[in-house]
Parts: structure tokens; sequence; C-alpha cells
């Protein structure tokens, strides 16, 4: 019987004793685990649901366990308890918006709504309707901010004049953003605040003519800085009712494109709260752009998925209907510019290789040509360093790095996006309010060759979004423009296309799909968790009254989102 008498405990043995404890404590840990997993597991049935697995691709139930995962898909055969209980709708992965700005629409929701405004008059009216409800906007510490104006719409650049012709209005402090928010149009009280003499800004412009009181790019930093910043209690309010209202539309992800080192900690605090019902991929923008800050800031992954800051976002240059996206060439209506670059080419490459080689995904905003190639340059190099011995693609699939927006890229930098696998980040309601003007602004030649491509990119990972408060939020809308190259709001194209506007970069509805589930969970670095329904994934799901393949496309532009659930629990129901 002597092989079951243990070694004498000793120093050299006591190593073997306590490994042995520590292994059998995780072996009980994880079976007690698995046992509660087991047996509070929930599993819902509905008419059908959409996997987006390409092994099962339709079942019609899953299990959910207490960790917020799924644990099990299956199909549940015709006459069984289950599918006879299923619940009504059908239900498919929880949509994710690849661009947007979550405290940016909080404060939307919480401001004058401009979008859609066709005149001076109706710009004053829907301020002085939000003064009337909201006495206290307006005052020295708490601006007036609004959103959506549009100089194409308007008939020419607003002034501080034309919001000082309302005596209601006059001594207001008033701050709006433009519609693409790369330009503030603010009152005569904001521009007293600023020296008598205002010079030109590199990588910027200050509106003169017809009058002075709007700032494009980085001439809005003036201002900016003068704004009395939301306190941390307000900010609490955007995030919830911005998250309520993302929810709503059937959106249970998004990637925030550009979060403050401060912002972020607030994230920090706020998830894993009851009203944080969104799963946030944040991109760091340090409080002075286009600068290297990994001293304010950390790498940071929730262990539920919740809020994950791995990624940073820099800036090429600013939007094509203000004029400032960067172009090789000039503007075809304005020869007098080629755009602003918001930072020069050697600063971007040593930005992007900065924070590449801290471990983060470099993420650049490039609309124009001249933008998207100085971007691919950066990314080009930062890859070079990373990985010197395994060719550029190879290393891009490690890192992922992305362009954001890009929207007019010229054909050889196109090649290049290809070759090296350059992720575009790209808005399809983006084309579809700009292509009113785009050709332009543009030209026939440079639009046809360059502009909103999507099909052609499909290849390389392309991840879908809105920029909301940009564009509205609503997927669904979103998938409509990718479809069709119409208007959501209208249901047309251009004059010239009324049916779709280059619809030969048009996506199917699969395709669109996959770019709101399976594109950012790529470009996210989350794939296999988000946008899948599948064992081991985030149980986060979405029902709706019939399959998107069977809803008609224009229904698109309507569509309402039944139920919403996030790891799990239900966030969001219509009734």
């Amino acid at each position: 019987m002597d092989w079951l008498r243990l070694p004498q405990f000793g120093r050299d043995t006591a190593w073997i004793y306590s490994s042995a404890v520590i292994v059998a404590v995780a072996g009980i840990i994880k079976l007690r685990q698995g046992v509660v997993d087991y047996a509070y597991t929930e599993t819902h049935c509905y008419q059908s649901v959409r996997t987006n697995s390409l092994v099962e691709p339709y079942v019609n139930c899953f299990s959910v366990s207490p960790s917020g995962k799924f644990s099990k898909v299956f199909k549940a055969e015709e006459d069984s308890e289950l599918a006879r209980n299923a619940k009504p709708g059908f239900a498919m992965p929880g949509l994710w918006d690849g661009h947007g700005h979550l405290l940016q629409y909080g404060e939307f929701l919480n401001s004058v709504d401009l979008f859609g405004s066709t005149s001076m008059e109706d710009v004053r009216s829907r301020v002085r309707n939000y003064v009337d409800e909201n006495p206290k906007a307006g005052s020295k510490g708490e601006w007036l901010r609004g959103v959506g104006w549009d100089q194409m719409a308007l008939g020419k650049m607003p002034t501080a004049d034309d919001l000082a012709v309302d005596e209601q209005l006059k001594d207001l402090y008033i701050m709006l953003d433009r519609v693409d928010v790369h330009c503030i149009w603010v009152s005569q009280a904001v521009l007293n605040l600023l020296p008598e003499s205002i010079p030109d800004v590199p990588g910027g412009e200050i509106i003169r003519d017809p009058g002075v009181g709007v700032f494009c790019d980085n001439a809005m930093d003036m201002v900016m800085a003068l704004w009395p910043k939301p306190d941390k209690k307000k900010k609490r309010q955007f995030v919830k009712s911005a998250m309520g209202k993302l929810n709503e539309v059937g959106l249970v992800g998004m990637h925030d494109a550009g979060v403050t080192p401060n912002n972020l900690n607030l994230y920090r605090e706020l998830e894993g709260g009851d009203d944080w019902t969104v799963r946030v991929y944040a991109m760091i923008e340090c409080y002075e752009r286009n600068t290297f800050c990994p001293h304010e800031v950390e790498r940071y992954t929730s262990p539920d998925g919740f809020l994950s800051i791995q990624s940073v976002k820099l800036f090429a240059d600013g939007a094509l209907g203000s004029w400032g996206s960067a172009l090789i060439d000039p503007y075809t209506d304005r020869p007098d510019t080629s755009g602003s670059l918001l930072v020069n080419a050697s600063e971007l490459v040593y930005d992007a290789i900065a924070w590449a080689s801290e471990g983060f995904q470099v993420n650049i905003h490039a609309i124009g040509d001249l933008a998207n190639r100085y971007a691919v340059d950066a990314m080009v190099a930062a890859l070079r360093l990373l990985c010197p011995d395994e060719p550029l693609s190879i290393c891009q699939s490690y890192h992922r790095f992305r362009i954001e927006h890009a929207q007019i890229i010229h054909p050889d930098d196109q090649a290049r996006i290809h070759a090296v696998g350059i992720i575009p980040s790209i808005q399809p309601t983006h084309a579809t309010s700009d292509m009113t003007y785009a050709e332009k602004r543009l030209g026939e030649d440079r639009t046809v060759k360059e502009a909103y491509r999507m099909r052609s990119l499909l290849d390389v990972n392309p991840v879908l979004g809105s920029d909301f408060p940009v564009e509205p939020p609503n997927p669904f809308q979103g998938i409509y423009a990718a479809v069709t190259r119409r208007s959501p709001h209208t249901g047309k194209g251009t004059d010239d296309s009324p049916y779709g506007w280059y619809t030969d970069e048009a996506l199917d509805l699969d395709q669109a799909i996959r770019g709101f589930t399976e594109g950012p969970a790529y470009g996210g670095f989350t794939k296999g968790k988000t946008g899948v329904i599948k064992p081991g994934a985030y149980a986060d799901w979405i029902v709706l009254d019939e399959p998107l393949e069977k809803v008609d496309i224009e229904d698109l532009r309507s569509l309402r989102v039944r139920e919403t659930w996030v790891a799990g629990k239900k966030v969001y129901t219509r009734d």
C-alpha cells in the first residue's frame, strides 16, 4: 500500500499541493458556473430566426445563459411544444452602427433640430420654439445648441446677423452645428467673446462673405474653447436618452467615433449600469486632435463586452458639403480651393505609427481623395514598421486599420486599399444625402471614378454605419440607402437618376445586413461574438414583424422594430 502514501510535506513539495488545490478550486468554480448556467438558461423560440451563420442560416429557437450569451441555437421540430409555443415575430442578430457619436447624439436629442430646415426664417422659428420651451437656454453659462442646417438649402452661408434680426434671439448665446458638424454658426453674443480681429486658421476656414458667423473645421476650436461644457449630470442624461433611442431602432452596439479621455472615464463609470444598454467600441480622440496622448487613456475591454477602448480616431480633412474635404484637384464649383487638410502628411504618419506601436487600432477620418491618399500612406508606413517581415495584408489582418468615411478615393489608392486590406467605414446615407450636390463639387468624371464606393469595396470587409447625429441612426434607412442608392427620406434618387444614384455601387440586401452586423464585428475585433446568433456569442437580437428578406424594399424606410434584446435582457419593446 506504499503507493497510497503521500510524500512528506515540505518546502520542496508545497508547490505540488498548492497547485493541486488551485486546479481543484478552479474546476469546482467552473463546474458550479456550468450548473448555474444550465439551471437558469432561458430558451426563446420565434416563428423564424436568422442567425447570420453560413452553417445553419435559419433556426427557430435559441437558449441564453445567465452570463448573457447564447448557449444553444437549434431547430425545434414543428410539432414540438417549443415550436407550438413560439413567440410571434422574426428574430435576427442585433444591428450595429459602425460610426456614430453617442454623447453628441444625446446632446442633439436635447437641442434644436434643424435637419430639413429650408430657410433662415425656418431656422429662426425652430430656435424660437426651443427657447419658449427651454427659457434658460441661451445664457452665457448655457448656450443654446442645435444641429442640422445646410447652406445649400438656406440659399447662402448664414451669418450672425441672420440671428440678430430676430428680437427674441439677438442677445442670446447660440451655437448651431452644420448638418455635417464640420462648421458652426454662432450669434453675435458669441462673436463678442472673440478678439475683434480674428486671424485665419490653418486647416480651417472662417467664413467672412457674406458676413462673419460661421467657423469650419480647425477654426471651430477657438469657439469651442469658450463654450461652457455640459457637466457630468447632463452627460449622463445624454447617454441615457441616446441609448434608449438607439435601442428603439434595433441597435445593440455602436462604434463611437471620437471620445475624449474624460468622457471615456465617464463611460467606464456608467457601463454596467441599468441605463447602459448599448455595447460601445470607443475610439480615442485626444483633447488636441491629431496628437499622441497615451498617458491620458489606457486600453480597456470590459469582461461582459459592453465597453471596449482599443482604437484611436485621427482626422485628415473636413467635409464635402462645406468644401472642407481635401482634394487632389480643385473643386469643380469652387476652383479657388481644394479643401482643407487638418494635419500635414508627415504628422499623420507620425501619429499613426505612434498609436499603432502602442497597440491601438488606427482609424482616420478621410473624405477627399487627397486625405484618403495620405491616410493610406500613413497606414502603410505603420504596417511596415509593425511587421517588417510579413506581407502588408497579413499585418493589416492583425491590426485592422480603418478609413472613416472613405468617400472619394483616387483609383490608384483604391488599388492600394484592396491590396493591403484597409477597412473602409462607410455611411450609405451620406451618399444619398450628398448626391444632390456631390457632382457639382467633384464633376462627373471624378464622381464616376472615385466617389461613394460600396459594392466595389466588399472584398475589404466594409463597416456600415450612419454617423449619427449627422444622419438618423436608423439602420434600416441605411440598409435602404445601400440597396437602392435612393434617399430614405424621399424614396428618390437625383433628378437625373430618380431610380437610384450610381446603382452599380449598390449592395444586395444580404450584403447590406452583414455590413451592419458582421462588418462592425470584424472592424471592432468582436467577430464571432457580435452580429451573429451562435453558441458563445453575446445574446443580442432584435425581433421584427416579418423577415427582412420578405419586407418590401420601400417599407424599410419606415420599418419599426418589435423588440430589442441585449445580453439576454429586453431593452426595448414597441407595445
